[in-house]
């Protein structure tokens, strides 16, 4: 049996809050919403390369509340691309003179797993965030299912600790490698098919569109019976990311939450000064 490992709060850091600004910094895109309880209040996604947008949007939260509320606001951003968080970060800083917390330097992802030392370096704080956020939600075993850049289908099990997963390429990535790669294939944006038939494609842009709609599915279903039958029970299923429409008609997938990592953000504030308060 793999070895579980403990939370590891010991470099928390984080104050007190009222409201709590995160910032969910991905490959492509950024989610930026902000939380006073479990709900994530006006969630807005860009482009993690509009800095400025960014920046601008978490000052606008900001100014939106009682003014007696600033001193009350914490800003916590989660990244996988250190180089764009610490731009965001100086461009959130510049913007609204607060201090800015990250996770990986001022603190852990306060989650139990049973990775391995390499994986423990390597994993993406996303992973461990939509975890967290999933089971908060569910309180049961999962697949936790992010689609975007990469495709990640992770599983948690009934007492909350993750266990890793499979990581594949996302839809636009699939799109563009076959028209990089193969002369006679065309670039194309991804697009719903018509589910009401069941036939092959019939032409080279559907038949792109169908195998990779069913590379993702595929992926889905044959790793959730993989994590079933190691777990030895049936786990729910939960989608997050910015292509979660491919699978919006799958009967298998029982929860769709878009701001899974956001949700993650807050359960692992909340965590850490539960923690705090109890020392």
């Amino acid at each position: 049996m793999t070895q579980e490992t403990p939370l590891d709060l010991s470099e928390s850091s984080l104050p007190s809050m009222g409201t709590l600004i995160a910032v969910a910094i991905g490959n492509t895109r950024t989610r930026v919403g902000s939380f006073t309880g479990q709900e994530c209040l006006n969630p807005q996604s860009f482009d993690s390369s509009d800095v400025d947008a960014i920046a601008a949007r978490v000052k606008e939260i900001l100014d939106s509340g009682e003014e007696n509320q600033l001193d009350d606001t914490t800003i916590v951003i989660a990244g996988v691309r250190p180089t764009s968080a610490d731009e965001i970060e100086r461009a959130i800083r510049k913007a609204t003179n607060q201090t800015i917390y990250r996770f990986g330097r001022d603190f852990q992802i306060p989650i139990q797993h049973s990775l391995t030392d390499a994986g423990e370096m390597t994993v993406g704080q996303d992973r461990l965030l939509c975890a967290l956020g999933a089971f908060e939600i569910l309180k049961q075993a999962c697949v936790v299912i992010d689609v975007g850049t990469a495709v990640t289908i992770d599983f948690v099990d009934g007492t909350g600790v993750f266990h890793g997963g499979a990581i594949l390429p996302g839809v636009s990535m699939m799109l563009s490698s076959l028209h990089d790669a193969a002369a006679n294939l065309p670039k194309i944006t991804y697009r719903k098919l018509d589910n009401s038939s069941s036939e092959p494609a019939k032409q080279t842009d559907d038949a792109i569109i169908l195998g990779v709609t069913y590379a993702v599915k595929g992926a889905v279903h044959s790793l959730t019976e993989r994590y079933a039958e190691h777990y030895q029970g049936y786990p729910q299923t939960i989608v997050t990311g910015g292509d979660l429409g491919i699978l919006e008609d799958d009967e298998l997938i029982d929860s769709f939450v878009p701001d899974l990592q956001l949700q993650g953000i807050r359960v692992a504030c909340a965590r850490m000064l539960q923690d705090d308060s109890q020392d």
